[in-house]
């Protein structure tokens, strides 16, 4: 029997705030995959290692974590005034999917410098020293992030001294603007159900109050009182219990119905990288994964999010949008945690550390609006070259 041989496919291995991922440039993949479709997710699948009953992407260039199961396709963009197309898919571990239903903020770090690194931008557009402002198109959600990349001697600089709780060893800041994040499309208004805070049922679980919001990445935020929690949980006290893991599913899945992002709890099983949960309290003292001990006074508020069905190490990006937008604006869960009142940055404790972002939020005849978001990121190349992958057309 002929077995066919592997096809090679361009790629870059890069790291993006806490995430991990393989990005492709559009015009790279093979011609099936440049477009929408089960050869494109096939193709991706196959990269990363999915779907894996092992749950481990051995064979793959996945990491076995929602961090680090992640693939991202950059082009030239057609849109007036951006430099370039971004899209991303999660893709689930275990399950034959991929989802393209949100954005990774994370990953959208090292966009601007994929994209300056293989040519994507404008040169005109780059300096040789200084900083690069490209203007990225969001595809999935349909909306802009300026990423501002650091540039020495005409090259992406990636070394520096700015460090991030969630990476080991310190790189070269990059600052991300998020413009307009309210996701509009996907479930409405920046809050779906028109309100502050809502009362979510859950036949056999219980009722919570929550913030329900759409920034950055639609995200259901629960008090961790009402949930048994004390907002400093680490990766082991949730991920190892499949009861747990299963009753906080639910409680996504019939948050996901009141904002309106699926038509019945049938359709969350598909849909796992949106919306994220998240619960939320007022600042206490806990230790860090990395042994670092975290003060109450070091930080505003605490925050534990779920994602992919499992707690996170650290935070999302778009979950931080979502914290950044829900903290500033007065009367959230979020904002009530942190503190209440009227701000424009936060600081949030994560089981990997602190983080801290910034919102610009205001009322306009009845409904908030938030003109962006903004946090620090970094970015570097851990591998470049090609992907191997057993496939047939």
């Amino acid at each position: 029997m002929a077995f066919a041989p592997q096809i090679k496919v361009p790629a870059t291995y890069m790291r993006g705030g806490t995430s991990k991922g393989v990005f492709f440039a559009l015009d790279d993949l093979p011609e099936a995959a440049r477009v929408p479709g089960k050869a494109r997710d096939a193709l991706l699948m196959r990269v990363i290692g999915s779907p894996d009953p092992y749950a481990k992407q051995i064979d793959g260039m996945g990491g076995a974590t929602s961090s680090t199961s992640k693939t991202v396709i950059i082009s030239r963009s057609a849109k007036p005034d951006h430099d370039v197309d971004y899209l991303f898919g999660q893709v689930a571990i275990e399950k034959a999917f991929m989802d393209w239903s949100g954005n990774c903020g994370n990953l959208s770090a090292a966009v601007g410098p994929f994209a300056i690194r293989n040519g994507l931008v404008d040169p005109a557009r780059v300096p040789q020293n200084g900083t690069a402002t490209i203007r990225i198109w969001q595809a999935n959600i349909g909306k802009t992030i300026i990423a501002h990349v650091p540039m020495t001697n005409g090259e992406v600089q990636e070394t520096g001294d700015f460090e991030l709780d969630g990476v080991t060893f310190p790189a070269a800041e990059v600052v991300l603007e998020f413009m307009d994040p309210a996701e509009e499309g996907d479930g409405g208004a920046l809050f779906p159900t028109g309100k502050l805070v809502d009362e979510l049922e859950v036949p056999g679980i219980g009722s919570f109050r929550a913030t329900m919001i759409n920034s950055g990445i639609p995200t259901i935020f629960p008090e961790a009182s009402a949930l048994g929690y004390t907002g400093t949980e680490s990766q082991d006290d949730i991920n190892g219990d499949a009861a747990t893991l299963q009753k906080l599913e639910t409680i996504r899945a019939h948050g996901a119905l009141k904002m309106g992002l699926i038509k019945s709890l049938d359709e969350a099983a598909s849909r796992q990288h949106t919306p994220k949960l998240a619960w939320v309290a007022p600042p206490k003292g806990y230790t860090a994964s990395s042994g670092k001990a975290i003060a109450a006074g070091d930080i505003d508020v605490l925050v534990r999010a779920m994602s992919m069905g499992k707690l996170h190490h650290a935070m999302m990006g778009t979950a931080s949008v979502a914290i950044a937008t829900a903290a500033s604006i007065t009367g959230t869960l979020v904002n009530l945690a942190a503190g209440g009142g009227e701000r424009e940055t936060v600081c949030f404790g994560h089981p990997s550390g602190t983080l801290r972002v910034g919102a610009k939020a205001q009322e306009v005849n009845g409904d908030w609006q938030v003109s962006k978001a903004i946090m620090s990121r970094s970015a570097r190349v851990l591998m470049s070259g090609w992907v191997h992958v057993p496939f047939a057309w």
